[in-house]
């Protein structure tokens, strides 16, 4: 079992919080003293503080600065889409 105190304020992760979850991508905005601001993307983007100490089922993969600008590319794109129908 993992939690947020092992991951870095400003990269982006694939995590499992609960073994029979799907996998969410954070990032790690803020680290204080006990708690994170965190950042979670699923159709849109969430930001909530977690607890360093609260548990994480899997950290899957940390993200490349490459993967990262792949990904940002997806998902604004389809943002854009999704505001673009709302307009109408």
């Amino acid at each position: 079992m993992y939690s947020y105190s092992l991951m870095e304020a400003g990269c982006y992760y694939l995590i499992q919080e609960k073994e029979d979850a799907g996998i969410s991508l954070v990032k790690i905005n803020v680290e204080s003293d006990q708690c994170v601001y965190i950042s979670r993307y699923d159709e849109i983007e969430v930001q909530e503080w977690k607890r360093k100490t609260d548990p994480i089922h899997d950290i899957i993969e940390l993200l490349s600065d490459e993967k990262v600008k792949e990904w940002e590319t997806v998902f604004n794109s389809s943002r854009d889409a999704y505001y673009e129908e709302d307009d109408e």
